[in-house]
């Protein structure tokens, strides 16, 4: 398996450990559970996406000096 594979499950694991930190029952409308739902499932696809690739473009360059 590729390196990148396991940067993503890492990235993975340490953005839902995060997100449970976060209250967001303040942020949205009552009665809008769905919506919400959504949002913090693309938030978390986000962040995952985000993370892996800073953590990939940190190991590449550290690697290139």
């Amino acid at each position: 398996m590729s390196g990148k594979f396991f940067v993503y499950i890492f990235s993975t694991i340490i953005v839902i450990w995060s997100m449970d930190a976060v209250n967001i029952n303040k942020i949205f409308k009552k009665n809008k559970i769905i919506q919400a739902r959504v949002f913090y499932f693309l938030l978390g696809i986000s962040l995952i996406y985000l993370v892996a690739n800073f953590f990939m473009d940190l190991f590449l360059s550290v690697k290139s000096f």
